[in-house]
């Protein structure tokens, strides 16, 4: 009897060190109309673009992808096509443990991407649609000033440098407010890190201090914090 409680104890030892359900990613979905072609899976665990798996299709486009996640991150899905052009072939979205779900069609791969099952990407496609809104009317205002048959005056330059610089500096105070509004999220750190890492430490720091424990210990997390070190 007691020998088969070892037994029993030892199994559950086991099977407690395998797959954690709570830090796997699986990522599944189907590019229509792909028929033939590679598809990997893409993340930066340092500074290098790395390969954490690949698949050939052939046949219906359909894809999954199961990994290992140690902390939620952005993670790619990219679409090798030999039409000698990267610029659509992409799609990035913020990884987390679960099941993520990616629908798109081949030829506009990134574009119409339909991502489902993560929450940090949820708040990072949030954040990207005011911001979208703001560079918008950046670029706008940019052109504007530099179509030669507009002939504007110094004055007005100087306008729509003002009117540029005010933009420009509601767009890093969205960021900052997004990321203090948001602290549970794991988007934060990011937003702080990959948007805005040139902003003033003392805003930087706010957004660091108010971290919930889990995000402060994130991957983004502890880079912010060797940021805020450097500074």
């Amino acid at each position: 009897m007691k020998r088969l409680i070892v037994v029993l104890v030892s199994m559950l030892v086991l099977s407690s060190c395998g797959d954690n359900a709570e830090e796997t990613l699986i990522v599944t979905g189907k590019v229509k109309g792909l028929k033939k072609g590679m598809l990997y899976l893409q993340h930066v665990p340092d500074s290098v673009l790395v390969t954490v798996d690949s698949l050939a299709i052939n046949g219906d486009g359909n894809f999954t992808f199961r990994s290992k996640l140690e902390s939620p991150e952005i993670y790619y899905l990219y679409l090798k096509k030999k039409d000698n052009n990267d610029i659509n072939d992409r799609i990035t979205f913020f990884a987390e443990p679960g099941t993520i779900t990616i629908n798109t069609d081949w030829n506009t791969f990134d574009t119409t991407a339909k991502i489902s099952g993560s929450k940090s990407h949820e708040k990072l496609e949030e954040y990207r649609m005011t911001m979208s809104g703001i560079n918008k009317k950046n670029i706008e205002i940019m052109m504007k000033a530099s179509q030669p048959e507009n002939q504007l005056s110094q004055v007005s330059i100087d306008s729509l440098e003002n009117i540029s610089n005010r933009n420009l500096q509601r767009g890093y105070a969205f960021a900052i407010n997004f990321a203090l509004n948001n602290k549970n999220s794991f988007v934060a750190p990011y937003i702080a890190l990959k948007e805005i890492p040139d902003a003033n430490v003392k805003y930087l720091d706010s957004i660091y201090s108010v971290l919930s424990p889990e995000v402060a210990n994130s991957k983004y997390g502890e880079e912010l914090a060797l940021l805020l070190k450097k500074k």
